[in-house]
């Protein structure tokens, strides 16, 4: 208390000589005291060493100017904050009570002393005018309610930023800030900034030396807008890691805040990065910094132009020889706050003292609270612009620097007085045709069969259904002459069944949601699966059929047991599909589900990353079952281009099935693979699978129908052309002729097959070599309505064959002895032998059908099928 009362008589007596003083000795300048606080040490030298010259210049212009201004004289008192608040608070408690007590402060100091000294000053009944940095949280008002500076804050930067991209309508940004107290200090603010404005910090990285590791983190997070609040020094570092990364061009944007004054220094080369690819890096980047010295020429309040107050401060620095500090013109705009403030204040206490009735003088509250709204309403031209405050804050404008090639373009304006950013237009450049995008662009895409698509393979399908109809009526009506085409009992009609259910599952597969009810769907899941597996069996089935029986006419002897077993053995491959598919769908039934795909990069855009989706039947074990099926029909696709393998070379119609069966393989597995490969793609996966099912069935319309159909078809006309075309001979006469002319003919064949045996015993009683046994001359024999098979086995040491080989002289007589009266009678219309109208197949004896050789070579099979009636 003692210590307040000294300080308070002490200004009571400066303000009462001052008062008295004053009137006599107009002309004398009034000595005004103020504490000027700036780091002189603690490696602080140059920037003090900058800013002392145009502290000093301010004080000369300030002598110049008339009264009442020109009345004071303003006398500094050093000291010394060290960047230490302790040291600097003891300081300045030393400085008020050794000397004049001062009411203002001037200078700046770090970041850690200005913020506790400014918390004092309230209480110490002290004003602060700063040319420092000012922090965000150098704004609250409760708090720091007597500091005031010069310096816009560095909030307006951080408000700056957001305006910019609200401006261009970027949405997702990414923050790598430079390590230290205030640019840390400013990245809160601006999260704070960000979070207001509802703009999305995709990512935060801090650095202090290595910039490359929170720049790779950035790529990672797809950050497209990146804010760096980084200083000069590390500009150069920053952006030749962007260029490393390849963090530049048309898809990024670099907006820089920090560094608060003008000015690239991309000078410094890093190792790794020349000069232009620093300039590549850095082009097109914004940055916003405040703005040194006024645009205009017209005069401040000294009396001097910006131009004029430049070329003299760069003349004292020359003096002097420090270096430019980035804070002079803020200083020398400070300089002028104070004396204006404390002038204006001495002229209202004089005022008072003159007209006031009461003369017991004006306390220091009343003073204090008189230079605290002087300098809130301090409003003039400085050589930084205009001046004046608002809540403490410096009202100026924030440039905003496009860099463009080795320089930058002044393009636009942020005004901290209404928050309004002003950009010329025609001065932007982007690298691409026009801003970044703010992150990549997911684009839907539902993935599903398209009209045209699906109607081309329905119409297929359709135009593949109806030949396959055709050829089963073709069947139906030519039953008869088909199977003597086919040359064995035939079950065509089941393979047409199975090639028409795989046909009509095409259009069931290409049905979408927009078409059906999800029920339904469902429903044409099974309908699906049940019609596309039981036709491929069916079909199978029928063709393995053909290719085992005309493989084991070459291999096994009793026919009917074979017959009886091959049945049963395609009968339970038969059962084992539908049983397979029953269990499937009651246990777990297909359903119609959404799938989500992969992302996938758009060729057209690469700002777009294309997130499609579909929808298909599954059911929750879809691979399970799915290997269920595979596991066991692959080993029939195996045995059946096995036994296909072994028959290519039996006959004619031997190579046809085997081919069949090998494309019947063929297509089924590349239509699996294709469809397993396409299974992200709907409109593939239907498009394979409908060729490739097809195709198998056109396949097999050729290759296996076609031929025979064109048999029928010559047999047909053949038979026409050879009937008889007298109509006025009556139809008994007729027969009478044609059955006299058989019988002349099967005696002669009966005859001359005598003659052969009868040698063939002489020579073999004589032991004479194993001879053949042929039926060249005997035309009739070729019509045998049986399938005869002739193997013969030759001795290695060229003995003739046992008595008791099955083709032995005595036992081809004995078959013949019975056989011949029966074929010879078999002729006879009234029991159901062929009609007169096929007479003329008998009457070519030499033709090469009309002979069946028995091949003698050892280990030798050959098949002859002729018709079956």
């Amino acid at each position: 208390m003692d210590r307040c009362g000294r300080l308070q008589e002490a200004f009571g007596l400066l303000l009462v000589s001052w008062l008295a003083v004053g009137p006599v000795l107009a002309q004398v300048r009034h000595p005004l005291p103020i504490l000027w606080m700036m780091p002189f040490s603690s490696g602080s030298g140059n920037l003090t060493a900058g800013v002392d010259p145009a502290v000093r210049l301010a004080l000369q212009d300030l002598e110049k100017q008339p009264p009442p201004l020109g009345s004071y004289e303003i006398q500094l008192q050093l000291l010394d904050s060290q960047c230490d608040p302790g040291n600097a608070l003891r300081a300045l408690f030393d400085a008020m009570w050794a000397g004049p007590r001062p009411l203002l402060v001037l200078g700046g100091a770090c970041p850690p002393v200005t913020a506790l000294i400014g918390r004092s000053l309230p209480a110490l009944g002290l004003v602060q005018v700063s040319f420092a940095a000012s922090a965000p949280s150098l704004s609250n008002r409760r708090w720091f309610g007597n500091l005031f500076s010069t310096v816009p804050s560095d909030r307006a930067l951080n408000q700056a930023a957001v305006k910019l991209l609200q401006r261009h309508r970027w949405s997702r940004v990414g923050v790598i800030a430079q390590e230290g107290p205030q640019l840390s200090e400013m990245k809160k603010d601006l999260i704070r900034q960000l979070q207001k404005a509802e703009i999305h910090l995709a990512a935060t990285e801090s650095f202090s030396a290595d910039a490359c590791s929170s720049l790779r983190k950035l790529k990672d997070q797809d950050v497209r807008i990146i804010i760096g609040l980084i200083e000069e020094e590390s500009a150069s570092e920053v952006f030749c890691c962007a260029y490393r990364l390849n963090l530049f061009g048309a898809r990024y944007q670099w907006v820089v805040a920090g560094g608060r004054t003008a000015g690239w220094r991309l000078g410094w080369r890093p190792s790794g990065c020349t000069a232009s690819s620093l300039l590549t890096a850095a082009d097109g980047s914004f940055r916003l910094q405040l703005r040194l010295l006024s645009s205009t020429n017209t005069p401040g309040v000294s009396g001097r132009t910006p131009q004029e107050y430049q070329d003299s401060y760069l003349r004292q620095l020359t003096q002097h020889g420090s270096e430019v500090s980035s804070l002079h013109a803020f200083a020398y705009d400070a300089v002028w706050v104070a004396a204006r403030a404390l002038g204006q204040v001495m002229e209202t206490v004089k005022h008072r003292e003159k007209y006031s009735a009461q003369r017991n003088g004006v306390s220091e509250e009343e003073v204090v609270e008189m230079l605290l709204e002087a300098v809130r309403s301090s409003q003039f031209e400085g050589v930084t612009g205009p001046v004046s405050f608002r809540n403490g804050e410096r009202m100026s404008s924030i440039e905003l620097i496009q860099f463009q090639g080795s320089s930058g373009v002044l393009v636009g304006e942020f005004n901290t007085s209404n928050l309004q950013l002003r950009l010329m237009n025609h001065l932007l450049k982007f690298k691409g045709s026009g801003p970044a995008k703010d992150r990549t662009l997911v684009r839907l895409q539902h993935r599903q069969v398209s009209l045209l698509l699906y109607s081309i393979l329905s119409a297929a399908a359709a135009v593949t259904i109806s030949i396959i109809l055709t050829v089963l009526c073709f069947i139906i009506i030519f039953h008869k002459r088909w199977l003597l085409s086919s040359g064995s009992a035939s079950r065509d009609e089941l393979l047409l069944l199975g090639m028409l259910l795989s046909c009509a599952s095409v259009p069931l597969s290409g049905l979408d949601e927009a078409s059906l009810s999800d029920r339904m769907f469902d429903i044409m899941c099974s309908a699906h699966l049940w019609t596309l597996s039981v036709g491929h069996a069916v079909g199978f089935i029928e063709l393995f059929a053909k290719t085992w029986r005309l493989y084991s006419l070459c291999t096994f002897q009793q026919k009917q047991t074979r017959r009886q077993h091959t049945g049963c053995f395609l009968l339970w491959i038969f059962l084992l599909d539908v049983l397979l598919l029953t269990f499937w769908q009651i246990l777990d039934p297909l359903k119609w589900v959404k799938l989500q795909h992969s992302p996938e990069g758009d060729p057209a855009d690469q700002d777009v990353i294309i997130r499609a989706h579909s929808e298909r039947c599954s059911s929750t074990n879809m691979e399970t079952w799915l290997t269920a099926v595979y596991g066991y029909k692959a080993p029939q696709l195996g045995l059946g281009c096995f036994l296909a393998w072994n028959v290519r070379t039996a006959e004619a119609s031997g190579k046809l099935l085997s081919l069949s069966m090998f494309g019947v393989a063929v297509f089924s597995l590349s239509g699996v693979l294709g469809s397993q490969l396409a299974s992200h793609n709907p409109p593939a996966q239907f498009c394979l699978s409908s060729i490739f099912i097809l195709s198998c069935n056109v396949f097999l319309l050729s290759s296996l129908f076609a031929p025979q159909m064109v048999r029928v078809l010559r047999s047909s006309s053949e038979l026409q052309d050879e009937a008889p075309h007298q109509e006025d001979e009556d139809e008994p006469s007729r027969l009478n002729l044609q059955l006299k002319s058989q019988s002349s003919q099967l005696d002669l064949q009966i005859e001359t097959i005598t003659m052969q045996l009868s040698e063939m015993s002489e020579q073999h009683v004589a032991g004479g070599k194993h001879g053949t046994l042929g039926f060249s001359g005997t035309a009739g024999v070729s019509s045998l309505t049986h399938e005869a098979q002739v193997c013969s086995h030759r001795d290695s040491e060229g003995k003739a064959s046992s008595p008791d080989n099955i083709n032995s002289p005595e036992h081809v007589r004995r078959r013949l002895s019975f056989q011949l009266p029966i074929l010879h009678h078999s002729y006879l219309p009234a029991i159901g032998g062929i009609s007169s109208s096929s007479s003329s197949l008998f009457s070519r004896p030499h033709s090469p059908s009309s002979q069946l050789p028995i091949h003698q070579m050892e280990g030798s099979c050959s098949v002859a099928s002729v018709d079956t009636a």
